[in-house]
Formats: structure tokens, C-alpha cells, sequence
């Protein structure tokens, strides 16, 4: 793959503390690359990083092969959609207004836009002939976030960054607007940086996700690997602690009745019983890819990684929230 993003040696500091520590980090193009950490991790301060809204103090950031000390920074954020956590729509400007604002900028006809806004909202399943004139107040939360979503693919941006967007959300409209980011990054395959501080919500998004902890970088892998093999007890914990709760409730047993599991049996593979709990099969997996499933005795299918990994990142049934 072709990096996009490229964070070299780069240190950030704000009055003499030190939030950014050191950081060498690559985002490829087309990926979903995830951000997450606690409070305090470094995070949104890197992700501003990307679009110039916080400069390093030391090091250098490249976009597309090229500092971003050295781009015109208006004209290079063109190039950059942003998602905030805090639903930043114009209060006096209506649905189309709203998602006009970077290509009217940007020149583009009077038509050009209007097909834009309709294209766009069609594919978010918003009837254009309904919300096209609505102002910001008319709408849901979720609605509203769906046009912020929107205004940052308007002018076919290289990058998406999103900083905690879905985090203000209700249950319901949380998942339904990750599933429209992996829908829309799947049509698209525009690059996304997204930032979360929530596990679980990583695992679901990211094609690399990067574990952060005072202001470094302390394991950055595929999601599979984060499950099965964090690197440090930090990363552990983090995982247990804010993505992973709902495997503290559910046993082996459990997965195989919802279809989560191979019927597959190689006598070969190390053991796990029905009845363990899912959260202590994770330091099996450190050792092996892929375990036996043992009930009353007898093996009835193999668990692996990827099973696991498919469980966790489903839509949860929100209705149990």
C-alpha cells in the first residue's frame, strides 16, 4: 500500500509539558486508521496535527510525500474533510448550505453542487426532496451528524479525519452511523483517521488501530492482533476496560450458538471448554490462531481469532441498552 501520512520524529509540547512524545507513525491510503487511548493520550492533538491545527514542536509531518510546513495550508485542508464530536453545522444555513460550503469555495457550479447534495444525501438515506432545505435545528442528532459526515465528503477530500463523532450519540444512532462510515469507506475508499476513545468502536472501524498513552504510540496493529496479542498489560487492561465488557457475560458456548465458530474439527489444536468465558480465551490466542471447542468431552468445531474478532465488532442489539 501507498502511506499517505507519514509522522516523523514529531514531539509536541504545550507550555513546556510534553503531549506528543517522539512519534514515528504511517497511515496507508484507503485505510481506516483508529486513534484511541484515554483522556489525555495524545490523540486529538494528533490528529490536529494532520491538518495543521496544531503544529509540531519538533519533527516533521508529511502529506502525500510532502511536509505540511511546505503546502499552503487553506488549500491543502480542501484536501482534508474534518468530523467533530460537537455537531458544528451552520444554525442560519439549511442542509444544502451546509454541505455546499467547500465546493463553493472551491469554485464549482451552482449545478454541480446541487447534484452533489442530492448524490450525497441519497447515499445516507435521506430523501433530498425532505431535508434538503431543513435547517440544523429540524433535525435529530444522528441526522445532524450524518450532515456533518457529509460536509466533509463534499469536495471528494483524499482524508477524512473524525474526532470522537459518534461520541455525544445515543446507542441507536451510534451504530447506525458506523455502519454508514464502513459503507461509505467501502464505496469510496477514501482514507479515514478516525479518533475514539473506546475499544470496542475501534475494533468495529479500523483496518490498523493505534493504542496511545501519554502521548506515545504503545502498540499499533490490525484489530485481530490487538485482540489476541496486546502487547502490554496497558493495552490489556485498556481493552477489558472500554471495549469489552460484553465479553466478561458471555461464554465460548455462547458464540457457538449465534454461528460464531467453525464445525471444523482438527484434533491437533489446543483445547478451550464451552463453558470458559469468552475474555479468558484472549491469552490462548497469544499462543495459537485457533482453538478446539470442548463440551461435555467432546470437540464440536474450532474457535479462532477471526470468530472472535466478528463477534466483538457486530452491531450490538441496542435495543438492551
Amino acid at each position: 500500500m501507498t502511506s499517505i501520512i507519514e509522522f516523523k520524529q514529531v514531539s509536541k509540547a504545550f507550555d513546556g509539558k510534553t503531549v506528543i512524545d517522539n512519534l514515528d507513525l504511517t497511515i496507508q491510503k484507503g485505510e481506516i486508521f483508529v486513534l484511541v487511548g484515554p483522556s489525555g493520550s495524545g490523540k486529538t492533538t494528533t490528529l490536529k496535527m494532520i491538518n495543521a491545527l496544531s503544529e509540531p514542536t519538533e519533527g516533521d509531518i508529511y502529506f502525500k510525500e510532502k511536509r505540511i510546513k511546505d503546502y499552503n495550508i487553506q488549500k491543502m485542508r480542501w484536501q482534508m474533510g474534518y468530523v467533530l464530536q460537537q455537531i458544528a453545522l451552520f444554525p442560519t444555513m439549511d442542509v444544502k448550505q451546509n454541505i455546499e460550503v467547500i465546493p463553493e469555495m472551491l469554485g464549482w457550479s451552482k449545478k454541480d453542487r446541487s447534484e452533489a447534495v442530492d448524490r450525497l444525501l441519497k447515499q445516507v438515506q435521506l430523501d433530498p426532496e425532505q431535508y434538503r432545505h431543513r435547517l440544523p435545528k429540524a433535525l435529530s442528532g444522528g441526522e445532524q451528524q450524518r450532515i456533518g459526515i457529509l460536509r466533509a465528503l463534499a469536495a471528494n477530500p483524499e482524508v477524512i479525519l473524525m474526532d470522537e463523532p459518534f461520541s455525544a450519540l445515543d446507542p441507536i444512532s451510534r451504530n447506525a452511523l458506523q455502519e454508514l462510515v464502513l459503507a461509505l469507506h467501502q464505496e469510496l475508499g477514501t482514507t479515514i483517521v478516525f479518533v475514539t476513545h473506546n475499544m470496542k468502536e475501534a475494533i468495529k472501524l479500523g483496518s490498523r488501530i493505534a493504542v496511545m498513552n501519554k502521548g506515545k504510540i504503545v502498540q499499533c496493529d490490525t484489530p485481530e492482533v490487538i485482540i489476541a496479542q496486546p502487547k502490554t498489560q496497558f493495552v490489556k487492561t485498556f481493552f477489558e476496560e472500554t471495549g469489552d465488557d460484553e465479553a466478561k457475560l458471555v461464554k465460548v458456548a455462547d458464540l457457538v450458538e449465534m454461528g460464531y465458530y467453525s464445525q471444523e474439527i482438527d484434533q491437533t489444536l489446543e483445547t478451550v471448554n464451552a463453558d470458559t468465558m469468552l475474555n479468558n480465551t484472549y491469552p490462548l490466542f497469544a499462543k495459537s490462531a485457533a482453538l478446539t471447542i470442548i463440551d461435555n468431552d467432546q470437540a464440536i468445531g474450532t474457535l479462532n481469532n477471526q470468530n472472535v474478532f466478528a463477534f466483538l465488532s457486530r452491531e450490538s442489539n441496542v435495543n438492551q441498552q
